[in-house]
């Protein structure tokens, strides 16, 4: 049957419905049965407001196994997986599977996997964000620190971090995620502990460029993670959930260092040591329960402490074939396969991704100092250490729900470039409004529009998984995702010196600059990446559709072209 009789496929899946309603399908029959059509991204939308909706209930008995290349005879081999692939033994692309047990084996996925992995990723922004409650207990006069130090504190770390993705990246590649993630948790949650001995500026600073130094790569080694277990549509929204239980975090790290902080005096220390303490004790225990909770891919969950995995055969067997049939690039490296350097070297030189590094570089700056300045802020205005620590938390529950409804936004919408914007339209009028205070403003007013600025939809998720799609290959996600995150570390780096010591305490000339960076980003920035990837469809789509079928044929089996340089690759946007 060709896959262009769109007649006949739908007479044919009507017969599918049919069959799936009627008998107890075995896995035989349902090999004989047709397949359901290419599948669509995944609508938070239509999950949230499903038991409203007026639409027919899908009949989970139906065929769920998606059309691929791997359906035509003369195409599969040009996408078969290599041999030295993990999971090759259990793929199988004659296999067919149902709604009812696709959903019930995304929902395990969910619990084993993307549950831990949001732990995992809590515990990071846990140790990662405690030096600003630690600024509400007289942190920095207890080492004779000014602003100035504490910015050039945060710009150590952010440059180590930077300095250390790729490399973490190649490391994981060639350890494995499984194996270098927990590594990386137990590592730095000693330095964190270290903390509570600091004596002064240099160990203040030694401290931050070990914490960065160790912390880097772990964000883009997590995703790689998670793409083995979920399909390209199902992922961006698990990375929504990712950094909404980084707000999570937040609120919890803040009613840690409300008790915390109150062992100010406890064998003569300082509350803010025993924070560091603490929270480096808890992601300690994170990071070593990590290396018994993370398999290294679908097929390889079953271990010597858990003899019977947590998948059977036929999940294995439904979680390697979906993966594969909607991307079938992902088979073509083993999950302890190093990169080689031409590999490298040409992940690096994809100008087509260079648009999106930039807007890495530049959509988090405008946020960034309000929201690293505003404990501080908040004490020189006369609010009490534990009041201002438990005024943090109503900005980042707002932004659960703003980054909530962005989310939303951009799946009804399907849209990235201009949804993504909407985080720098937020924050510019609060800056302005910040920059029209007087010089001694009302504390709660300054608190309101702090807050109101720091509750913008975060678009980090959507711009990370922007960039994954347009990458196009396993390799190239692997050191692309990690020089697009260096880019969102260099982000931390400028913005840490836009408030000044001899700007204080108002910023005005530091907010002035962000509303400046601000408009560029809204006006420039995001229309002109936008317009790039239109351009480059259009370039793809006239050669490609001149071309024959037998001609796409030759391409497909003759080219070196690899991940999105090739001609059938369409740029997100």
């Amino acid at each position: 049957m060709s896959f262009s009789d769109a007649g006949s496929i739908k007479k044919l899946h009507e017969v599918d419905t049919v069959l799936a309603d009627e008998l107890t399908v075995s896995d035989d029959l349902l090999k004989t049965i047709d397949l359901a059509e290419e599948d669509s991204p995944f609508k938070l939308s239509s999950w949230v407001f499903s038991r409203w909706s007026s639409k027919p209930q899908l009949n989970e008995n139906c065929i769920a196994t998606r059309r691929s290349v791997y359906d035509n005879p003369e195409m599969a081999q040009l996408y078969w997986p290599k041999q030295e692939y993990e999971n090759l033994h259990r793929f199988d692309p004659t296999t067919r599977w149902t709604y009812r047990e696709e959903r019930s084996l995304v929902r395990k996925i969910d619990w084993k996997i993307m549950a831990w992995a949001a732990l995992s990723f809590s515990a990071l922004n846990l140790d990662r964000n405690n030096l600003s409650q630690a600024n509400t207990d007289n942190f920095l006069p207890d080492l004779d620190l000014t602003t100035d130090d504490f910015n050039w504190g945060n710009s150590i770390f952010r440059l180590a971090f930077l300095c250390a993705e790729l490399p973490s990246q190649l490391v994981s590649k060639r350890l494995g995620p499984d194996r270098w993630i927990p590594t990386q948790m137990v590592l730095w949650s000693i330095v964190t502990l270290c903390q509570f001995w600091l004596t002064g500026r240099t160990t203040f600073f030694l401290t931050r460029a070990l914490l960065g130094f160790i912390q880097g790569g772990f964000i883009p080694d997590l995703i790689l993670y998670l793409s083995y277990f979920y399909t390209k549509n199902e992922l961006p929204f698990r990375l929504a959930l990712f950094w909404m239980s980084s707000n999570l975090c937040s609120i919890v790290g803040s009613f840690i260092a409300f008790g915390v902080l109150r062992m100010r005096g406890v064998l003569g220390r300082a509350g803010w040591r025993w924070l560091f303490l603490v929270e480096g004790l808890i992601t300690f225990s994170i990071g070593v329960a990590t290396f018994f909770r993370m398999p290294p891919s679908p097929t390889q969950s079953r271990t010597w402490f858990r003899p019977k995995g947590w998948f059977t055969e036929r999940e294995e067997t439904i979680m390697v074939t979906r993966v594969l049939r909607d991307d079938p690039t992902k088979g073509d490296m083993h999950n302890r396969e190093g990169l080689s350097l031409k590999r490298l070297w040409t992940a690096v030189c994809d100008y087509d991704l260079w648009p999106l590094y930039l807007l890495g570089l530049m959509f988090g700056i405008p946020g960034a100092p309000p929201s690293t300045y505003l404990t501080l802020s908040l004490r020189n205005l006369g609010f009490s250490t534990f009041t201002t620590n438990l005024l943090t938390i109503p900005s980042t529950v707002a932004g659960m729900i703003t980054m909530f409804a962005i989310t939303m936004v951009s799946e009804v919408l399907n849209e990235r470039t201009f949804v993504a914007m909407n985080e720098d339209l937020w924050v510019l009028p609060f800056l302005v409004a910040l920059y029209c205070l007087p010089e001694n403003p009302n504390q709660w007013i300054y608190f309101g529009l702090a807050s109101g600025l720091l509750s913008y939809p975060y678009t980090h998720p959507i711009q990370v998984g922007w960039c994954s799609r347009n990458a196009g290959a396993v390799a190239s996600r692997t050191v692309n995702a990690s020089i697009y995150n260096m880019f969102v570390q260099a982000t931390s780096v400028i913005s840490a010196q836009i408030y000044r010591t001899d700007d204080a305490p108002r910023y005005r000339r530091g907010n002035l600059t962000l509303i400046i960076i601000c408009c560029f980003n809204v006006v420039v920035l995001y229309p002109a990446t936008k317009a790039y990837y239109i351009w480059r469809n259009r370039q793809r789509d006239r050669i490609w559709d001149a071309m024959s079928v037998e001609e796409r044929k030759e391409y497909l089996t003759t080219t070196t072209d690899v991940g999105n340089r090739r001609l059938d690759f369409r740029f997100a946007h």
